[in-house]
């Protein structure tokens, strides 16, 4: 990696009809996070300038043209557009669809050629992004197509980690979609994941059911004794530490998830309720599996209070301090793995 004075955080400026200026802001109000981090918004400097107004800010800002130009110890403004953005406040807006995805791609190219060093997306709606170009459920997928490596939506706090079997899945579809190859590929996912990004050695893993009571011997579905049960086996003759089917019901309030570095969810709503009840407004999003790091605050564009400066953007920050500490730990562990001892000359 090419030798910076700090980590280059690109930072997506989401849904503009959303609170995602406004948490973005706010954050960076605070001067003392530019001595470990240098920020780069993609959106623009009339935009943002219209932001920093209508919240009476008085964040300063850089304005860049091209990423060569970032400034260290400067909150970065890179235009992607020059034009004015029709901005109207809790509306749900395709045209401002357009700009979210126009900043997100913009971010993820740079990610991509290693211009920045990390990447914090704010809040999206996932129904106006929607287009000819953009035909992607939100930005995991179009980053699992767009860098090495495969996606998986990883919620994190220090205390409790969860990972999905299958994330933005219809219900109908969770148990035809779920096999052998995808449980085996997610856990090995994870399981990397805590060791190479949150300096986990040994990690121990409990993974959730697939039907209520894990099936019940049968009773409430198959899946879970034929299918889950046999393939957790097997990862567990490999060495890894890994438990369960454990009944989802009853898992998360009898506070056995303290036990395990991370759970597997089978489904979306099985993983994030739980994870959103316990940890709301300090959880993070992390797209583990990939060879850049993304991350993003674990809740939406919240558009019944956007623009009225209510928002905490207690997660968004905490968004980006993980982005920094997965940073840090994944290059300390690329230099301790990347070469190996080698074998000494022999003496003449």
């Amino acid at each position: 990696m090419e030798k910076r004075e700090k980590i280059i955080v690109g930072i997506s400026i989401g849904d503009l009809n959303g609170i995602g200026s406004e948490i973005i802001i706010k954050t960076f109000e605070d001067n003392r996070i530019l001595d470990f981090c240098t920020p780069v918004i993609f959106a623009s400097v009339k935009t943002f300038s219209y932001l920093r107004k209508h919240f009476k800010s008085n964040i300063a800002f850089h304005g860049i043209d091209t990423l060569a130009k970032v400034a260290h110890g400067k909150f970065n403004v890179f235009n992607i557009w020059k034009e004015a953005v029709p901005i109207q406040f809790g509306t749900e807006d395709t045209t401002i669809g357009t700009y979210a995805i126009k900043s997100f791609t913009a971010a993820t190219q740079a990610l991509k050629k290693g211009r920045i060093d990390v990447l914090v997306t704010a809040p999206i709606n996932k129904a106006n992004i929607q287009s000819e170009s953009f035909n992607f459920p939100g930005h995991t997928d179009y980053l699992n197509q767009e860098l090495e490596g495969t996606s998986l939506m990883f919620m994190v706090t220090e205390t409790l980690k969860v990972g999905l079997l299958t994330d933005h899945v219809p219900v109908k579809d969770v148990s035809k979609t779920i096999s052998k190859e995808l449980i085996r590929s997610k856990i090995d996912t994870i399981h990397e994941s805590l060791i190479k990004d949150f300096g986990i050695r040994r990690p121990k893993i409990a993974v959730l059911g697939i039907n209520p009571h894990t099936g019940d011997n049968g009773v409430i579905g198959k899946e879970d004794d034929e299918l889950l049960r046999p393939i957790l086996k097997s990862i567990k003759a490999s060495g890894k530490l890994v438990f369960g089917p454990y009944a989802a019901d009853s898992f998360f309030g009898s506070d056995n998830y303290l036990k395990f570095d991370a759970v597997v969810a089978s489904y979306h709503d099985q993983g994030l309720i739980p994870f959103k009840t316990l940890a709301f407004g300090k959880g993070v999003n992390f797209t583990a599996g990939l060879n850049k790091i993304r991350t993003s605050p674990d809740h939406g564009t919240a558009y019944e209070i956007a623009g009225k400066g209510e928002a905490d953007n207690s997660s968004f920050k905490e968004a980006l301090y993980a982005a920094l500490e997965i940073f840090k730990r994944r290059v300390s562990y690329e230099r301790l793995t990347a070469k190996p001892l080698q074998k000494q000359p022999k003496k003449i």
